[in-house]
């Protein structure tokens, strides 16, 4: 309790507070700005932090991180653009509810469920973080692979009516994965000669061109065709989050945060799967699921959840055992060697006060992010009203400078152009984006674990059926295809 009040009062100071407040605000920015990632936010700012004490350094990139993850929802609802890959879910059911102009309760929606989600997920964090992280830690990738091929099996609740299409989707993803150098050894796979290739597509400049410029290039040829465009009307008095609309939501609610924290805990995997993952089972596990993608509260708790618990689930191996649990923490692991300190087990023994001051910055950045997010809610939803004929194109140079600043090429315009004209091709034919990008970040952690695993046992299949977990997740994953299979066969008998 002693360290607990220490660190209450070492954030509870006008700079410490200022510099949540500040890093929070910014966080939310470089969120709702599609091709700004949190991640990116995190890496732009840490030059600013040398001359900071290391508390006020850690109070302010735990403000970008959790404000760049939550401001991904505000583009996600309010343009179907995703901010960041955490939000990618959210574009599901939070545009539809602004189409019908509910802008509003799908803003309130999403920053509710973000604020509950990520102050939940650091209650784990503070109580059983050792517990956890040494849980994680002794995965094996027999279990790892397990793992992610339950996950993949997943794909068939993303696709819609039409379950081949979603899976010839997901293949697709899988082997975009394959581009650029082996996982393993190094060789250059499906490159063709061309050296931009050589670390395979970033996931960035592709998730931009299938859902941001996929949306302008749609809009172009409607306003080519001379088509009516649908207005959106946002009524502030009749678009509030009402209690009752959250009424049976405790199991969503739960089920996501649970899923996202265990994404979190696993090293190199995200927010980027865990809020498409979380929203798939709120789907499978839905009394409507066919309500889902029409403008559904439950999407965008699933999402939300999911995406902001994932942070307090990617801080456990990083401060219990020094292993970032995602590209963020592994930028915030250079931000504690920059002042001298080592994260790990050793961490929580030698530098007590700091760890306790990180875990009330979590708490006091949820709050800001929940602050700003409401105070900002009106200016947001005001973006409806800006005619699409000069919003677009503004998005257009926004998404091509982001993807341009990913890694500062070219290459990654090119990609970004070229995504988005198949995402405009998948829409004309009815394919289903989600389960391409689920496959794409997926896959080459599928392929990773799969050829470690086959190292360690000289060839041999049989550890996958031996190791208690694997097996556990392998059993799953064959009833979850089961079950895919017969929903698609009932699905054709009621359709003839």
């Amino acid at each position: 309790m002693e360290m607990i009040i220490l660190g209450l009062k070492s954030v509870c100071t006008i700079h410490g507070l200022l510099f949540i407040f500040i890093g929070t605000a910014i966080g939310i920015i470089f969120g709702a700005i599609p091709g700004l990632t949190a991640t990116m936010a995190v890496a732009l700012c840490l030059p600013m932090t040398y001359s900071m004490t290391v508390n006020n350094s850690m109070t302010f990139l735990l403000g970008l991180y959790i404000g760049g993850i939550s401001g991904g929802l505000i583009s996600a609802i309010l343009l179907r653009i995703p901010g960041t890959p955490s939000s990618l879910a959210t574009t599901f059911d939070g545009h539809p509810m602004a189409a019908k102009g509910q802008a509003g309760k799908a803003l309130d929606t999403g920053v509710w469920a973000s604020f509950f989600g990520g102050l939940l997920s650091f209650f784990v964090l503070f109580f059983i973080a050792p517990v956890l992280a040494n849980i994680a830690i002794r995965f094996t990738p027999y279990d790892y692979f397990a793992v992610i091929l339950f996950s993949l099996t997943m794909i068939s609740a993303l696709s819609g009516k039409d379950v081949k299409k979603g899976l010839i989707a997901g293949l697709v993803g899988i082997m975009l994965s394959f581009f650029g150098s082996d996982p393993v050894d190094g060789a250059l796979r499906f490159t063709f000669g061309n050296h931009n290739l050589d670390g395979g597509f970033a996931t960035l400049p592709v998730v931009i061109g299938l859902f941001a410029v996929a949306e302008v290039f749609e809009f172009a040829h409607i306003a080519f065709e001379s088509k009516h465009m649908e207005e959106i009307h946002y009524d502030a008095m009749d678009s509030h989050l009402k209690l009752s609309e959250l009424k049976g939501q405790g199991a969503n609610f739960i089920r996501s945060w649970l899923i996202g924290l265990g994404i979190g805990i696993l090293p190199g995997i995200g927010g980027g799967v865990s809020n498409l993952l979380s929203y798939t089972y709120s789907k499978k596990f839905s009394k409507h699921p066919e309500l889902y993608g029409t403008g559904c509260v439950d999407g965008i708790i699933a999402s939300e959840t999911a995406n902001n618990s994932t942070i307090g689930g990617a801080l456990v191996p990083l401060l219990a055992l020094g292993i970032p649990g995602d590209a963020i923490t592994a930028v915030l692991i250079a931000a504690f060697m920059i002042h001298g300190i080592n994260p790990g087990p050793t961490l929580f023994r030698m530098q007590k006060d700091l760890v306790y001051s990180i875990f009330a910055a979590i708490i006091f950045a949820n709050f800001a992010m929940l602050i700003l997010m409401l105070c900002g809610r009106r200016l947001f939803t005001k973006i409806l009203k800006i005619n699409k004929a000069i919003l677009l194109p503004l998005v257009m140079g926004v998404c091509i400078i982001g993807a341009y600043a990913n890694n500062n090429r070219i290459f990654d315009v090119y990609v970004v152009l070229i995504f988005g004209i198949i995402g405009i091709l998948m829409k004309k034919f009815r394919y289903p984006v989600a389960p391409l990008i689920m496959g794409m970040l997926l896959g080459q952690n599928l392929e990773i674990y799969f050829r470690r695993s086959l190292m360690f046992s000289n060839g041999s299949f049989v550890p996958f059926f031996t190791k208690p977990v694997s097996l556990v997740f392998l059993i799953l994953s064959a009833v979850s295809v089961t079950f895919a299979i017969r929903s698609n066969l009932i699905q054709r008998k009621k359709g003839e």
